[in-house]
């Protein structure tokens, strides 16, 4: 697990964050696969693709989940390098012999909707090329959802321990897809 702090439990309580649930949710479907959250609060594609090959060396996974760019995007970094970024990591881990699942983002209205389409194409667009698995929105039910403002912290971008199960379930079809 390759992420931002959407999956390093950014101000919750550990063991409350959709990745610990996916460990145990292995574990209670008698799946034999351990979970390494390499995820850091504030990471960036830049950033995760210059520790991704340490990471695939160390442990060698059969699955890479990807859950980057909303940094990219919320400090206005070039989308044509977020994209670039992206395919890189993901062919990385295919040529290390993972499985990819990308975990699609979208940005915030106020960033203005060519922008935010534009965003939120690039994921499905490097899933097709690269044939990788894809969830199109990581928070759908959670920022989309007609409560979401209380479905998130106080600084309405990362969501509280509550809506973690969600994003579980958002992206368990696809998982358990590459676990077969």
């Amino acid at each position: 697990m390759l992420g931002d702090s959407l999956s390093a439990e950014y101000g919750l309580p550990r063991g409350s964050g959709w990745v610990a649930l996916l460990q145990k949710r292995l574990a209670d479907e008698n799946i034999a696969a351990i979970v390494k959250n390499a995820s850091i609060s504030g990471e960036t594609t830049s950033g995760g693709r210059s520790r991704l090959a340490a990471l695939l060396g160390a442990d060698k996974p059969g699955i890479v989940i990807l859950e980057l760019g909303a940094n990219d995007a919320l400090r206005g970094l070039p989308l044509a390098m977020t994209q670039d970024n992206l395919h890189q990591m993901t062919r990385a881990a295919q040529k290390a012999g993972a499985r990819v699942l990308l975990l699609g983002m979208q940005v915030p209205p106020n960033y203005g909707s060519e922008y935010a389409d534009r965003f939120a194409a690039i994921y499905g667009e490097v899933a097709k090329a690269d044939k990788a698995a894809l969830v199109p929105f990581f928070l759908k039910g959670v920022a989309d959802a007609p409560n979401a403002a209380e479905l998130f912290q106080s600084d309405g971008l990362h969501p509280i321990a509550a809506a973690h199960p969600t994003l579980l379930n958002n992206v368990w079809p696809e998982l358990k897809k590459l676990l077969e």
